[in-house]
């Protein structure tokens, strides 16, 4: 007994040796939220009586603030995490710009984002004129920093940086203009993701503070960093092969899992957020405790529940397995699948970088009107959303030329919605070397190439009509919709009319080909031509 007690005394000191801070992360005594009962319980079985609402299904269409206190460099995504790895070119930046990041960190970049220009009513009020039908915000990204006023969260855009509510000014400029509400939530792999800054600021503690900028304030609440750091910790890119918690990632702590969730009840309480975004494989923590999750999506559904029931908001989460797809919302980053899908899904995607990017901006590197068009006839024909983030500036603005992309969107959209919105999949998504290739995702998505021609085809329908749209104007006079000749597997029946949308009913004639249209000597539009065909009454479609 007396060489055991001794053994575990050494291992327990060795232990406490290996540990970057000597430092508890101790709650404070905040109650718990609790969590809300009712139809739903926190399992698969039971959360799969959710159901996607009509509304979502209708909006089609979003746009995403993707925007946080790491914005306030300008230098790309996940600088919060890069600026802390030597040999990357956001370490390089910092060097350059602010110094050491033992000196200035990310706490600094915190105390530094002021926001000073944003102006939350006038951007949703700008979103909604291009086309957006709901409007995401950011919660907290893997910063860990909370844009609301979090009790949870000493570390929040309250307390410190703009000394605003980001999401609850959000919230109140979509409630004025009547869009839904989403909020991203991100923070549960910042145990993991800062651990770069072990080796900088992310050792502090509350008592270092003392004389500080930042005194009476505990680092540990921001950076979570009192913990031996995962394997393979000191290379960047090690974390994206332990997403998911295994590999050797480091676990997290109850404490720090708990607090995660309070956060997120709270928010969900207090904003009562229609959608929202979980930057995970399936749910938070999902792969080393599956409870957080289910948790918070038994809280979610029913503190929304209608007297039927239902409820009426859409989580989402990443890489879904089928019996995930029936209790939540399948997200694809930067992506799309490559047929239609039978559970209704969302693709996520920006114009640029997700943070805010001079360099981008400099070298022309935004995604045009045109290829956001695309991927908007793309996903709505494979029976999903897309949602667009439209990167923001420190100062709370967005540039001249996203302004100029939203401008070329919003023209196309006040001619064409009418094929967007509302709309479901047809029997088939489309045609075209596009529609016939496999194009398999990666992870969570990364297949967006942007390559589409005058020879894709996009179709959804809504009540009676067809909608055929092209995804480049055609240089011929004519254009062939093969989907609809005498002898395709999608006939639908006699074509009674076809119109193109900004223009007028347009020449037609069908045959073994398929569905031959005129075309304008001139493109009504600058992007792609949307044609409206019905049917015969007798010959419906079924």
């Amino acid at each position: 007994m007396k060489s055991s007690f001794i053994v575990s005394r050494v291992l327990a000191v060795t232990t406490l040796m290996a540990m970057p801070c000597l430092c508890l992360m101790a709650q404070k005594p905040v109650a718990n939220v609790e969590i809300a009962q009712g139809k739903y319980d926190a399992n698969w079985e039971s959360l799969s009586a959710w159901e996607c609402p009509e509304w979502f299904k209708d909006a089609k269409f979003g746009i995403w603030a993707h925007w946080g206190p790491q914005c306030q460099a300008e230098a790309g995504d996940w600088y919060g995490r890069s600026m802390y790895y030597e040999g990357t070119r956001q370490y390089k930046y910092h060097l350059e710009h602010y110094g050491n990041p033992k000196d200035y960190g990310l706490k600094e970049l915190i105390r530094d984002w002021k926001a000073e220009q944003w102006n939350p009513d006038e951007l949703v009020a700008l979103y909604k004129s291009v086309g957006a039908r709901y409007f995401f915000t950011l919660g907290q990204h893997h910063d860990n920093f909370d844009l609301w006023n979090s009790p949870y969260q000493e570390w929040n855009s309250v307390n410190m940086g703009p000394k605003r509510d980001i999401v609850g000014e959000w919230a109140a400029a979509c409630a004025k203009y009547g869009l839904p509400l989403g909020i991203s939530m991100h923070g549960s792999h910042t145990w993991t993701w800062l651990e770069g800054a072990q080796k900088y600021d992310g050792n502090l503690t509350k008592e270092d503070g003392k004389g500080q900028w930042w005194e009476g304030y505990d680092p540990q609440e921001l950076y979570a960093q009192c913990h031996t750091p995962s394997k393979g910790w000191e290379h960047s890119g090690t974390i994206h092969n332990q997403w998911d918690w295994n590999n050797g990632a480091s676990q997290p702590s109850e404490a720090y899992k708990k607090k995660f969730q309070n956060r997120v009840l709270q928010c969900i309480n207090d904003y009562h957020p229609q959608m929202l975004y979980f930057d995970d494989t399936v749910l938070p923590f999902y792969g080393c405790d599956d409870q957080v999750g289910l948790n918070i999506l038994q809280h979610y559904y029913n503190k929304n529940a209608q007297s039927d029931g239902s409820a009426p908001v859409v989580p989402m989460g990443k890489i879904l397995k089928s019996e995930h797809k029936k209790a939540m919302l399948w997200d694809v980053e930067r992506g799309t699948p490559d047929k239609i899908q039978e559970q209704y899904w969302q693709t996520c995607t920006c114009i640029g970088e997700w943070h805010y990017n001079q360099d981008v901006y400099a070298k022309n590197r935004y995604k045009s009107a045109q290829q956001v068009i695309d991927m908007l006839l793309d996903v709505v024909s494979k029976n999903g959303n897309l949602l667009l983030s439209i990167p923001v500036k420190a100062n709370g603005t967005i540039d001249d030329k996203e302004r100029a992309i939203l401008a070329e969107i919003k023209e196309w959209m006040d001619q064409n919605s009418v094929s967007i919105y509302g709309t479901r999949p047809w029997k088939t998504f489309g045609e075209g070397p596009l529609a016939e290739a496999a194009n398999p995702m990666t992870a969570q998505g990364f297949n967006e190439k942007n390559n589409y021609s005058a020879l894709d085809v996009r179709y959804v329908q809504r009540n009676d009509s067809l909608f055929a749209s092209v995804m480049r104007w055609p240089q011929t006079a004519t254009f062939t919709f093969k989907a609809l000749s005498f002898t395709s597997k999608y006939y639908s029946g006699k074509v009674k009319n076809v119109k193109l949308l900004g223009y007028g009913d347009v020449a037609y004639k069908q045959t073994l080909d398929g569905l031959q249209v005129s075309l304008p000597s001139q493109p009504v539009n600058k992007i792609a031509p949307v044609f409206v065909i019905t049917f015969a009454e007798a010959e419906k479609r079924q």
